[in-house]
Formats: structure tokens, C-alpha cells, sequence
């Protein structure tokens, strides 16, 4: 009768060899120490409940490009929140490079927003926490971005663009336009300083040869 082989390792020596890799950022060697690993184990089910174990497992899943075997785990079990920021990047990141493979072409700012609101975070990496104090900054990098893109967006873009931030419309025209007064502003100064310098440097060359008259 055939017997599938025992693993030597205890459940939390493996869970501490998977840690260890993760942090050395060594995933080549953290793949092949999880592909090495017996499939019999007195231990299975704890064993693939163990959260350094699904995480080092979804690390490689989504190094490697398998990305349905990465949706499943984090579907499929509740992480603690110490682990939700990696793991909610790696969920991020993964659906944005299908995007990007899909549309053929990199995402701007509201492609990954719509990509974001299509494939929400789970709950199981997810506390459903805000994190207020980072609200600000994301909204201004957001509109930023977006600005540089097209100062002048039209009324279905500003809905987007309101929906993506928390934001109003209104806000956004006004954000809109306040930022395009203040490059007009700016370039309207550059340019009298601009002008103010040749002049000066003329009026030195005049007061120069002058004095040799």
C-alpha cells in the first residue's frame, strides 16, 4: 500500500520558515520551500489555516502571476489586520496588471478607481475601517494627477473624478479652477520676471557704454 509522505516540520516551524523568507524578500526560495512540502501531515487542516503559511502562499501566487489561486486564498480566509496592507496591495496591484493586460494600454488615476470599485476590497483583508488621516493627501495626489491630464474636464469626468475623491463636483470644478488660476498666475509672473531681467540687463549695457562716451 502506498503512504503519502509525512512532513518533518512542525506547523509552526514552517510558519516560522515562511515568515523568515517573506522578510528577506527571497520569493524564489520562499516558492520552492512551499512547493517542497508533503502533502500528508497529521496537522493538514491547521496547517493550511496558518496565516504566515496563506500569506507566503499568496505571496508567491501573486509573484509568479496566479492571480485566480491569489483571489482565492484571500477570499477564502480571514487575515488579521496586521497583514491587510500587503495583502490589500497585492489584491490592488493584481486586478490593475489584468486591466492593464486586458486594455493593453497603463491605467490612469480613474481607470484604477473604476478598476478598485469593480473588484472592491474583501472583508476577510479588509476591517472596514477609513483611514481619514491619509483622506486629504490621497484626494490632492488624486486631482493632481488627474489635472495633469486635463485641467478642463467635462461634467461626466468631474462626477468621476467626485466619486473617486468623496468629493462634490462642485468641489471639484472649484478645485478645477482655482488650480488653473494659480498656473496663470504663476506663468503671468515668470513672464514679468523674465521681461524685468532682460530689461535690467539692457539698462546695464546702456549705463556701460555710456560711461565710455
Amino acid at each position: 500500500m502506498f503512504v503519502l509522505p509525512t512532513l518533518n516540520f512542525t506547523v509552526s516551524q514552517v510558519a516560522a520558515v515562511c515568515e523568515t523568507l517573506e522578510e528577506s524578500g527571497d520569493i524564489e526560495r520562499l516558492g520552492r520551500f512551499l512547493w517542497s512540502l508533503p502533502v500528508a501531515h497529521p496537522n493538514c487542516s491547521e496547517l493550511n489555516k496558518n496565516e504566515a503559511v496563506l500569506r507566503a502562499r499568496a505571496l508567491v501566487a501573486f509573484h509568479t502571476g496566479s492571480f485566480r489561486e491569489l483571489y482565492h486564498i484571500l477570499e477564502s480566509h480571514r487575515f488579521t489586520k496586521a497583514s491587510h496592507t500587503k495583502l490589500q496591495a497585492m489584491w490592488l496591484e493584481a486586478h490593475y496588471q489584468e486591466a492593464e493586460k486586458l486594455r493593453g494600454r497603463p491605467l490612469g488615476p480613474v481607470d484604477k478607481y473604476r478598476v478598485r470599485k469593480k473588484y472592491p476590497l474583501p472583508r476577510t483583508i479588509w476591517d472596514g475601517e477609513q483611514k481619514t488621516h491619509c483622506f486629504k493627501e490621497r484626494t490632492r495626489s488624486l486631482l493632481r494627477e488627474w489635472y495633469l491630464q486635463d485641467p478642463y474636464p467635462n461634467p461626466t469626468k468631474k462626477r468621476e473624478l467626485a466619486q473617486a475623491t468623496g468629493l462634490t463636483p462642485t468641489q471639484v470644478g472649484n478645485w478645477f479652477k482655482n488650480r488653473r488660476q494659480r498656473d496663470r498666475a504663476a506663468a503671468a509672473k515668470n513672464r514679468y520676471g523674465n521681461d524685468f531681467s532682460k530689461k535690467y540687463v539692457l539698462w546695464l549695457e546702456y549705463k556701460r557704454v555710456s560711461h565710455f562716451i
